[in-house]
């Protein structure tokens, strides 16, 4: 048992490196930081901690990261990163901004972004509500049965079974509300797209109207 529980522990701890490696010793060997960096800029990595991890990846094989020709392509990748409608994007995603972007992207970033979180978090709310509807949908059947199988009181769990529907209709008035403020907000993502439909503009950031979300 001992020598089989060894071998699980040697595995997950190659897995859990193989993980945190962010090159292998051949990419580190033929590394192209410039093109490493640019990647990583459209990606909207943060700069410290991505970079960070190539460095640890190729210090074990012996390799030093170049941190200038890599922070020449990340500046060139974040620019792409940086627009508007990547933004709406990102956030809708649920993925997180590293506050990375350039002084002059960065406030209409920062409202694209903040727009699709928006989204991202109230499609979550409107998830999570239908799973309480479900579990509660669950526990009624579950006491339907017992009382056909007269394992419980009848009159008390009919009590039980009345409470929970009454949650299931203030749950689904919930979601109504939440799904008349999603659509608000999908009708304020779509004035973004039509107002940044040209990726590479640079101005004011557009604030979108305020609305209670």
């Amino acid at each position: 048992m001992k020598p089989i529980l060894l071998g699980l522990a040697a595995l997950i701890s190659i897995l859990l490196l193989a993980s945190c490696q962010t090159l292998s010793n051949e990419e580190c060997n033929s590394a192209d930081w410039r093109v490493i960096g640019e990647q990583d800029g459209a990606n909207g990595e943060d700069p410290q901690k991505r970079f960070g991890a190539h460095a640890k990846s190729c210090d074990k094989a012996g390799v030093v990261a170049n941190q200038t020709l890599w922070n020449q392509g990340y500046q060139i990748g974040l620019r792409r990163f940086c627009t508007p409608l990547n933004a709406l994007s990102h956030g809708q995603k649920g993925k997180v901004y590293a506050n990375n972007c350039p002084v002059d992207l960065a406030p209409n970033f920062r409202v694209g972004y903040d727009l699709g979180v928006l989204h991202y978090t109230k499609s979550r709310e409107i998830s999570n509500l239908r799973s309480r509807i479900n579990s509660v949908e669950f526990s009624i059947k579950d006491k339907e049965k017992k009382i056909s199988e007269g394992k419980v009181d009848q009159r008390d769990t009919q009590y039980r079974i009345r409470d929970d529907r009454r949650a299931i209709n203030e749950l689904n008035r919930d979601i109504g509300r939440k799904e008349a403020e999603l659509t608000a907000i999908e009708r304020d993502m779509a004035s973004f797209r039509y107002n940044y439909g040209n990726a590479n503009v640079v101005g004011p950031a557009l604030t979108p109207r305020q609305a209670n979300y």
